[in-house]
This record gives structure tokens, sequence and C-alpha cells, in this order.
């Protein structure tokens, strides 16, 4: 056995292994990355290096747009507005099979454009329309089914805290994976609205219209549309437009969308001290959880590089003789594959040092590649018997949904993702024609 395969099995099994058995992801890496610095980068030299690259790794300007994402879907939830936008959306669908999941993922599409934040929004979802639907007689199944899928979707429409973290990982344009994920996301949510749609009118009974439902008509339909879910959306539009018009960076497109929220919960006096320190709680939580496992994910491929596997393994995957698309499709299936069992950040520290090498050396579109990454990702969301979303539904849900309720519910969102993932994969203008048209 050759020594960069050797190598190989000890960084890549080595890391699966533990995080198979378990052990958190960031003490994962940083575990393999002593064992590899000491043996493949001269033992005691190698770890004060391993020091000074982690150091470096989480101080990366690049990277800073993550918690200023975050920051934004808090503010949104921890202020109220989110009610009022769900509100907003409510009053102007009606008289729709299966009303109440149609607002559900409406309102869902409208939180991924100003959420960074995918956990966050299923849980905002699932606590406060779920019991709404099931009360009026919803079938769990299209009751959960639906906030859950579009929780994935936040992954896809910026701005996404994940893709910063990707892009920043494999070397892809940020700004570019930002905005090709606008066009699958909204395709996505588009065909999970015609599903519901199209389910409820053939089986009425998951979804009984309910007769007391209050039409609102003329102005009181439109006013809250107007006065919460219109302005909400306009931060999406400052920070795409601000991105896609060259105006801004990343990070600096993320500050102005922090404090575009910010200030509009200022205008609608929503903004009190304790909403400001809840969510500058939670995103110090979930922003030191990114970047310690960013810590460990930039040493673990500078180790791998050192040690040559990343070239015998990028060597030995394009001297197969495959076809540069059964290459990707490969990598895709393996994406799947690992979303069955790990988290997302796993499946890009596990895989994006072999796959980037691979990319580079073949000449494959970066950025369609990295939707694809994302779509895998989200589908990981989704899929049983570990998908993380799953799991928040679980703890949201009343114990009247069961874990058989919430596998079923999320199968027809699985096929509908797997459908978008095969039609960015064969058109690859759907993930590439908006970045290339703003330029």
């Amino acid at each position: 056995m050759s020594s960069w395969s050797i190598a190989a099995w000890l960084m890549l099994g080595g890391s699966t292994v533990l995080l198979f058995i378990g052990m958190p992801v960031a003490l994962t890496f940083i575990a393999i990355n002593i064992v590899g610095a000491w043996l493949y980068m001269g033992g005691e030299p190698g770890l004060v290096q391993l020091a000074r690259s982690s150091v470096s790794s989480v101080t990366a300007f690049s990277l800073t747009p993550i918690p200023l994402f975050v920051l934004m879907g808090e503010i949104l939830f921890h202020t109220g507005l989110a009610l009022k936008v769900i509100e907003g959306v409510e009053r102007l669908i009606d008289r729709i099979p299966g009303r109440l999941a149609v607002v559900a993922v409406v309102a869902g599409t409208v939180f991924s454009a100003i959420s960074g934040s995918t956990i966050a929004t299923t849980a905002m979802l699932g606590s406060l329309m779920l019991p709404v639907m099931l009360s009026r007689g919803y079938h769990p199944t299209i009751a959960v089914g639906p906030i859950m899928a579009i929780g994935a979707v936040d992954m896809l429409i910026p701005p996404s805290a994940l893709t910063v973290l990707l892009g920043s990982l494999s070397g892809i344009s940020i700004s570019k994976l930002l905005i090709g994920g606008v066009v699958p996301g909204v395709i996505l949510s588009i065909a999970f609205v015609a599903w519901i749609i199209l389910r409820v009118s053939i089986s009425p009974q998951l979804a009984p219209a309910d007769k007391g439902e209050v039409q609102y008509r003329g102005w009181a339909r439109w006013s809250l549309f107007f006065a919460y879910v219109l302005p909400t959306l306009s931060i999406f539009g400052v920070v795409v437009g601000a991105l896609a018009a060259g105006w801004a960076t990343p990070t600096e497109c993320a500050a102005l969308g922090a404090f575009s929220t910010m200030l509009l919960a200022l205008c609608y006096r929503a903004l009190t001290w304790g909403a400001v320190v809840k969510a500058l709680k939670g995103t110090a939580g979930i922003s030191g959880m990114i970047l310690f496992i960013i810590l460990g994910a930039t040493t673990f491929a500078q180790i791998l590089s050192f040690s040559g596997a990343s070239n015998g393994l990028v060597q030995f995957i394009t001297g197969q003789g495959l076809s540069t698309n059964m290459i990707v499709v490969g990598m895709m299936l393996m994406l799947v594959f690992l979303g069955i069992f790990v988290d997302q950040v796993s499946m890009m520290m596990i895989t994006l040092p072999i796959f980037m090498p691979v990319v580079q050396a073949l000449g494959i579109d970066p950025v369609w590649f990295g939707v694809m990454f994302l779509i895998c990702m989200q589908l990981g969301l989704l899929l049983p018997p570990h998908g993380l979303l799953l799991m928040t539904m679980r703890g949201v849900a009343p114990p009247s949904v069961t874990m058989a309720h919430i596998f079923m519910a999320v199968i027809p969102y699985v096929v509908m993702s797997l459908i978008l993932l095969a039609a960015v994969f064969w058109l690859p203008g759907i993930a590439t024609w908006l970045p290339r048209l703003i330029g």
C-alpha cells in the first residue's frame, strides 16, 4: 500500500469512524489533526504549525458574513416580526386546497430570504403553525411535511450561513454561490406549493377547509402585506441587490442586512433590549459552533495535502478513465449517502478535501458544482433517520405526531429535491444563469 493511501485511510477513515460513533464534529477533526500533524508534519514542529494554521483559519475575513447572517434571523424571530409576516401571508392566501400548508411554504420562503438559520426557521414555523393545522383537522403528514421541506430550502436562498461556509472551505466564490442558489430555491418552493394543492385536491380529507375562516377583503386583506411582508422582503432586495450589482462584498452585504433588520425592528418599536440580548446570545452560540468546526476543517485539509493524500486521491480518481459526468454523479451519490448518517458540516469536511482538487483538475464549473453540493446538503437535512430537521420537528411537535408521521411526510419533498438535483445536473444553467447574468 502506498504512503498516500495509508495517510488517506488514517485521516479520512479515522475521522469517519469517530463521527459515526458519535464524537462531536469539532473534536473529531481536532483529534485527527493532532495525530496527522505529529505523523506527517515532523512531530512537535508540526503541532506548532497546526496551532498557527488553526488561528489563521478562523480569523479569515471571508467568514465575517456568517454571524451577521445568523443575527438577521435571530432578530426577526425574537422581536416577533415573524408572527406578523405569517399573518400577512395568511390573509393573502385563501380558498386554496391545503391553505395553511401553502401558507407555511410561502411564509417559510420569505423567512429564507432574510434568515441565515435553517433550524430556527423550522422550529419557529413548527411551533407556530403546526398546532393550528392539527387543531383544524389536518393530517399530521400534510401538516409537518411542508414545514420541514421549506426549512431545508433556507439553505439555498440567500442569506445562508452554510453557503458562506461552503464557499469559504471550497474556495468557490461566495457571492456567486449565494446568488446561484436563488433560482433552484424558488423552483423548489413553487414545486412544494403545487404538490400540496394537488395532493389535497385528490384527498380533501387530509386538509379539511375551515368553515369558520375569516375572509379578508379589500384593504384589510392587503394591509399586513404592505405593512410587514413587503418591508421585510425589502431586506432581501437590499442584500442580494447590493451583491448582484457589485456595490458591496458578501461581508458588507451581510452587515447591511443585519443593520437593515435591526432598523426595521426599531421602526416597528419591536427592538427591545431583551430581544437584542436573546438574538446576540443565539448568534454567538451558533457562530461559535461553526467557527470551532472551521478550525478543525481547514487544518484537516492542509494535513491531507501535506501528507500527499489529496494529490494521490486526485490522480487515482482521474486515472480511472471515467468521464467527467460520471465522476460528478459519483460525488453526488456519495453526498446523498453521507446525508443519511452525518450532518452538513461533517459532509463538507469529509468530502471537500477530496472533491475540490478533482473539480479543479477536471475543469468543472465550481458554481455549478457548489449549487449541487448545496442541494445534496439540503437533502441531508430531510433524509431519515437522522435528518437534522426531522429531529427539530420531533422536538417541537406534539406527542400525537409520531416519527412515522414525520418520516412519511418528508418522502415527497425528498423526491422533489432529487428531481431538482437531476435537473441542475442536466441543465447547469439553472444554477449558473443568474450568477453569469449579473457578471
